[in-house]
């Protein structure tokens, strides 16, 4: 006998049928007049995250939100991040809710908004925001700025519809936004650089979503808790070696490089050894050292040495 009961799947399951802890986000996008619109949403997650020549993000929509229809005509936004603050919250949630128009829910908005770091035409951001993303809609995959054409059908649109991004349904949009930049206000961003500890991290809220006809559910922030990963397995110094020297014909790492890459998963070490490579061709150098690696490892050393 089962332990689980078998909940019927409906809907918005992610709510519906489900205890889903999610992000909370304000999407900035351009109106028709210009002016910059915000709309609240969870289902806002990485897409892109490596090995591709960009990061992205992907935003799950109604079609006929204010956000998809800016989206569609004119693919720019900024995903604002906000602290857990009551107040804060409270009027995410009412910019979050359906059925107005951009100049409605802005004409009260409680939130100062400036300009991004973006050059061109866009939409401005939350002011008080810890964490904003400037984003470019990718719309040349599936061929999805065709549906820019589709624009003004608030009611529902009929197919074809695109599998994953731009109108993937009759009433949803699906939009994968490249990462233009990432903006960091300083005090978490000098967290992020020199490392992080539990008092440094944002206050981030979670939410559960719309679950019945009277609440918008979510959990305020608690202290982070450091849980230490398991301790490496050390691969074969010899079989580190081996494989590195066969990752490029004309840079080569030292012996006593080698040995620093020994504690990286075998199912990553040959990724990490690219990257390695990578640097050193950047960089004009053929033999790398331990002098090297640590370069490398500083994955912000570049924005230290800024």
């Amino acid at each position: 006998m089962s332990s689980f009961k078998d909940l019927r799947i409906v809907d918005n399951f992610y709510q519906t049928s489900a205890f889903f802890p999610m992000p909370t986000v304000l999407i900035s996008t351009l109106a028709d007049d210009g002016s910059t619109s915000l709309g609240a949403y969870s289902l806002c997650f990485p897409y892109y995250i490596a090995g591709k020549d960009y990061y992205a993000m992907l935003l799950e929509c109604r079609n006929s939100s204010n956000t998809a229809q800016n989206l569609l005509k004119r693919g720019v936004c900024a995903i604002n991040f906000l602290e857990d603050n009551k107040g804060d919250f409270g009027e995410t949630v009412r910019l979050g809710f359906p059925g107005e128009t951009s100049a409605e829910k802005m004409a009260g908005c409680k939130f100062e908004l400036e300009a991004g770091q973006c050059e061109g035409a866009r939409p401005l951001i939350i002011s008080k925001a810890f964490q904003v993303m400037e984003c470019t809609w990718d719309d040349t995959l599936e061929n999805a700025y065709q549906d820019c054409s589709r624009v003004g059908q608030l009611d529902g649109i009929e197919p074809p519809y695109r599998s994953f991004n731009g109108i993937t349904s009759k009433f949803g949009c699906h939009f994968i936004l490249k990462i233009d930049k990432i903006l960091m206000k300083e005090r978490f961003y000098d967290a992020i650089v020199n490392g992080v500890r539990a008092s440094l991290f944002p206050r981030v809220p979670v939410d559960y979503g719309y679950r019945d006809s009277t609440n918008f559910w979510y959990t305020k922030f608690r202290r982070p808790i450091a849980m230490k990963i398991p301790a490496a397995r050390e691969a074969d110094l010899t079989g580190v070696i081996f494989a590195a020297d066969r990752m490029d014909d004309k840079i080569k790492f030292t012996e006593d490089a080698c040995r620093m890459m020994t504690k990286v998963p075998r199912v990553f070490l040959k990724t990490a050894l690219q990257g390695c490579v990578d640097w050193a061709r950047e960089n004009n150098v053929t033999l790398i050292t331990p002098e090297h690696m640590k370069i490398i490892n500083d994955k912000r050393s570049k924005e230290k040495n800024k």
